[in-house]
């Protein structure tokens, strides 16, 4: 009787394995990932082996030794904004992942925000984006109220750079505030100072709730030379602010600790001790790995774009969906309708998700407005038409009337134009999709598998639509159009302004042209780029997108608040 009952929600998979476009596609996608790869291990040494050894030359460990010994064994850390500060202050020598390593890592059982600084890279200080990344990985702690962790070793802000750092309220600043509000807000903080703390920085510990120091660390407002200047008084490091002083004297220290083994062991117990909240509101079933995996190879994803930029690619994204997840089940929602955007209800990890997935291939619709109405038409896939922005309004606002979490998986080209469109009403349709994001209540995640472009960005909860977390695929582009757009627009501009003063370009320096707006608009439109500026917070392996959102789903989890609903005047 109940196999009788069981829903007709399977995915299947038409992908083919053994074709040759899938071959070439494969083969593409795992050399990109290798190359990717490659950087981001140089990325991880930080400022080379002879800036560890000096680390290691003082009694310390680097980074991410640290964290190897901190995070509980087997696990893996989700690293966020590894990216950040790609290419930029190559005038000072760069700043490899910003100078500070962040991510969600597992600590005695325990899902916790990490927030460490590499002192192999400046000395761990803060550059405009270190600031920005420590800013953004509490602000994913605070919306989830994640316990987080502070391993410092830093030696304040980047004084070259001080005017970028030090006033406005997404510099540095803000960090001591956010400490101040996630205490408020009872989100556990733990901060193990490894080396040196100093001015401003000094702040941030004592600013959570506990305090560990290693013996030969220093934590003080002003250092021996600058306590000399300013009032001529002479003393030591340790005296001025060593572990000792800190535990014996002024009481700020809760834990000293002899070395950074024995702190991180202190640090993995006192997580231990942390007390359990109650769980949120968010639907979750008992889940078994192997009997609730989808039915399809995660790899096979590698298959499905072709990662060259500016490459057409036509797939059927629920190829994507039946490979992350459980089971391969989608309960599609308004199938037939609004065809070029995917919405349905799923499970991932056990946790009940709404998905809104940008339809690749084309479709074929009736018409319901405007001067084509009753006939049909041909709707170019990853478009978003006046039928599929109602289907995905209607479906948020019943996502955050039952409290399931939304996941937006993007290949996007914008929203449809022209006169049809207008007449059916496409601006009004999108202000709804729209607003039904900006004004959701639970937690939104966004995948940027393809394209994300112009207005179609925005209604796919895009950065600015404050989702939890943001990833992409290798394969993403991320811009207000494509290159070639951009550059058939920009240059065609160019070329009447040189003929207004009197050169008249032939077809090959009008191809020139072409070529350096569009190389330069797909060098911005790389994930890189949006991620070394943290617009981005992972560039993600797509066969391990299934594992990044179950991680981030229980992420979401940890906060059982949820605000009242009310999305507000909508264009009907």
């Amino acid at each position: 009787m109940a196999d009788e009952l069981k829903a007709e929600n399977r995915l299947e998979s038409k992908v083919v394995a053994g074709s040759a476009k899938f071959g070439e596609n494969r083969a593409a996608m795992v050399a990109l990932l290798a190359a990717l790869r490659g950087e981001e291990d140089g990325i991880r040494l930080g400022g080379g082996a002879k800036a560890a050894e000096a680390q290691r030359a003082k009694g310390r460990l680097t980074v991410r030794e640290r964290l190897a010994l901190l995070l509980d064994e087997g696990t893996e850390l989700l690293e966020l904004g590894l990216w950040a500060a790609y290419g930029m202050y190559s005038e000072y020598g760069g700043a490899p992942g910003a100078g500070v390593v962040t991510g969600l890592g597992r600590v005695s059982g325990r899902l916790c925000m990490i927030i460490a600084n590499d002192a192999t890279v400046k000395a761990g200080a803060f550059f405009p984006m270190t600031a920005k990344k420590v800013l953004r990985a509490q602000t994913i702690a605070l919306e989830n109220r994640i316990p987080t962790l502070y391993l410092v070793d830093s030696s304040g802000v980047f004084l070259p750079l001080q005017e970028d750092v030090f006033p406005d309220t997404d510099d540095f600043g803000r960090v001591f505030r956010n400490n101040a509000v996630m205490s408020s807000l009872g989100i556990p903080q733990i901060t193990a100072i490894m080396g040196m703390c100093v001015a401003g920085g000094a702040y941030l510990p004592v600013m959570t709730d506990t305090v560990l120091m290693t013996e030969g660390s220093g934590l003080f407002l002003a250092g021996p030379s600058l306590v000399q200047a300013a009032i001529g008084q002479k003393t030591g490091a340790e005296e001025l602010g060593g572990a000792a002083m800190h535990a014996e004297i002024s009481g700020t220290v809760d834990f000293k600790e002899p070395n950074d083994h024995l702190c991180i062991a202190r640090l993995r117990s006192l997580v231990d001790k942390i007390g359990e909240r109650k769980g949120g509101p968010f639907s979750v079933v008992a889940f078994a790995a192997e009997k609730d995996a989808p039915r399809f190879a995660a790899e096979e994803l590698y298959g499905l774009l072709n990662p060259v930029p500016g490459a057409s690619n036509v797939y059927d994204m629920r190829e994507v969906i039946a490979r992350i997840v459980d089971r391969s089940e989608f309960d599609e929602y308004k199938a037939d309708f609004g065809r070029t955007l995917l919405c349905g209800f799923a499970r991932i990890g056990g946790r009940a998700v709404g998905i809104v997935a940008n339809q690749k291939t084309n479709q074929m619709q009736t018409v319901a407005m405007g001067p084509q109405a009753g006939t049909k038409r041909i709707e170019v896939g990853g478009v978003i038409y006046t039928e599929a922005a109602q289907k995905a309004a209607r479906f948020i606002m019943d996502c955050n009337q039952n409290l399931v979490p939304l996941i937006f998986l993007h290949d996007v080209n914008g929203f449809m134009v022209g006169k049809d469109a207008e007449w059916s009403g496409i601006i009004r349709a999108g202000a709804k999709m729209v607003s039904a994001v900006s004004t959701s209540v639970v937690p939104k995640i966004t995948v940027i598998v393809g394209g994300s472009f112009g207005a179609g960005h925005y209604a796919m909860c895009g950065k600015a639509y404050d989702p939890r977390f943001l990833f992409a695929w290798p394969t993403a582009r991320y811009a207000v159009m494509s290159g070639a757009s951009a550059a058939g627009t920009l240059a065609e501009v160019r070329a009447k302004q040189m003929e207004r003063g009197g050169k008249v370009l032939s077809e090959a320096e009008k191809k020139a042209v072409y070529d350096e707006i569009k190389n330069a608009y797909d060098a911005q439109a790389d994930p890189r780029y949006g991620a070394a500026r943290l617009w981005i917070d992972s560039i993600i392996d797509p066969a391990k997108t299934r594992d990044v959102l179950m991680t981030a789903l229980e992420a979401c989890a940890l906060n059982p608040e949820v605000g009242r609903f009310n999305v507000g005047v909508l264009q009907t």
